[in-house]
């Protein structure tokens, strides 16, 4: 995933999980903020720019939501509480 507007929410198949993949394998050693950091700039960037969409933002939530514990699935949430609002 470059960015917003290339994510694509699916049924989960081989090509998201490769992705995903790819995904965590970039900010392996990285620590949680510089990840937080990373979507953020990218998420923006899109808001910005008018490539990203709330429904966007709702699918990328949904896909990557249920991978993460509570504390830090509501620390998800409220970043896209806050994006969904620029």
């Amino acid at each position: 995933m470059k960015d917003f507007a290339n994510f694509q929410a699916n049924d989960g198949g081989e090509d998201w999980m490769e992705e995903a993949k790819r995904l965590a394998a970039s900010f392996h050693g990285k620590g949680e903020g510089e990840l937080m950091r990373a979507i953020l700039e990218r998420a923006i960037e899109g808001k910005r720019n008018g490539t990203l969409t709330n429904e966007q933002i709702d699918a990328f939530y949904a896909q990557f939501s249920p991978m993460l514990d509570g504390a830090k699935k509501k620390k998800l949430k409220k970043i896209v509480e806050q994006l969904k609002s620029m």
